[in-house]
């Protein structure tokens, strides 16, 4: 089922991850909006960041920055069309299921819809939440903003265990993928739970506006 996925990987090791950095770096960036948007090329910048740290381990500080870059012009490439198109276009490239739970989403956990897929790896999707981001009308500082630290935090974390672990990162990331997604998800989940509980509790602490001046004495004017 892979075996394109690993010619491409290996191809792009060839001739990509041994050029001198100005060539990489827009090359990287490239193929990152290309990925993004237009395209469907599933784990190859994880591929090309894990490949690049494994080689030069001091490309952990900044390889990573150019595949969030890519990712995020490919993601707000995507958002564009969307945004213009409207429903039409997303129903065209989307189920509808899909597309009413990716609205959910949104509607119930806000930026963290479009943060969590961005920082997981295959099998969560992706481009369906970057697409209902555009019809929605998100905010566009708001979405380049959690794309880019979102981006940024998976290849990081991926060049930094490459560093450590090696090429059993990907094999990993591939294979424990669903995992990963439960895991986060319980987590994100039971994060929400407890700021809920102590925003409510803060809510219900609050003075009224108006009761501290009440408790005072009224002021008669006749005191010394």
């Amino acid at each position: 089922m892979f075996d394109w996925l690993v010619t491409i990987g290996r191809w792009l090791e060839r001739y990509l991850l041994g050029l001198p950095l100005y060539l990489a770096a827009p090359a990287m960036i490239i193929i990152g909006a290309l990925d993004s948007s237009l395209l469907s090329l599933p784990e190859i910048n994880d591929y090309l960041v894990v490949g690049r740290c494994i080689k030069n381990h001091s490309a952990v500080f900044y390889f990573p920055l150019f595949a969030a870059t890519g990712s995020a012009l490919g993601c707000y490439l995507l958002y564009s069309i969307m945004r213009r198109g409207g429903q039409a276009v997303l129903r065209k490239r989307f189920s509808l299921e899909n597309i009413r739970r990716a609205e959910r989403a949104y509607e119930r956990f806000g930026f963290l819809a479009i943060a969590v897929p961005a920082v997981l790896p295959p099998p969560l999707p992706f481009k369906i939440f970057v697409a209902t981001a555009g019809t929605l009308e998100y905010p566009r500082w708001k979405f380049l903003l959690t794309i880019m630290l979102a981006r940024s935090v998976r290849y990081y974390v991926e060049g930094i265990l490459a560093v450590i672990y090696g090429r059993r990162v990907l094999l990993f990331l591939r294979d424990n993928g669903l995992v990963i997604v439960s895991v986060v998800a319980s987590l994100i989940f039971i994060g929400l739970l407890i700021y809920l509980f102590i925003t409510r509790k803060k809510v219900s602490g609050t003075v009224p506006q108006g009761t501290s001046e009440s408790l005072d004495p009224p002021d008669t004017g006749k005191g010394f």
